[in-house]
């Protein structure tokens, strides 16, 4: 899967996504740090890859509809997680790369679950 890292998120799990497999990217590398959240799930959408971050407001279906992109994933840990946390959440992810598709999903990776919300259907 193409991945794409918030800022947010703790640079030192790249190397477990990768490991696993999966093409990553992040924010920071990309030069887009501090963009607006508009223009980082532009990019995503443009580069076809899944966005991970801790960043809620993604969560926002009617605002970012799944459907519109490869995939959004919201982790959602403790206030300041250590590393072991990042882990946890990171192997989540895999997890369900593995076994479930997140293109057109909106996952939210939470104490150790995946809840899977699917796209706003649009009003006919």
């Amino acid at each position: 899967m193409n991945l794409k890292l918030d800022e947010n998120i703790d640079i030192r799990v790249v190397s477990l996504l990768r490991l696993a497999g999966h093409d990553v990217a992040t924010v920071p590398g990309q030069g887009l740090s501090s963009a607006p959240d508009e223009e980082v799930i532009d990019v995503c959408r443009c580069e076809d890859r899944c966005l991970v971050t801790c960043d809620r407001g993604f969560g926002n279906r009617l605002r970012y509809n799944p459907s519109d992109y490869a995939g959004i994933v919201i982790v959602r840990l403790p206030s300041r997680p250590n590393f072991t946390f990042w882990q946890e959440a990171v192997k989540m992810l895999i997890q369900g790369l593995d076994a479930a598709e997140v293109t057109g999903k909106l996952w939210i990776i939470h104490s150790g679950t995946i809840q899977e919300y699917q796209p706003i259907e649009p009003d006919v």
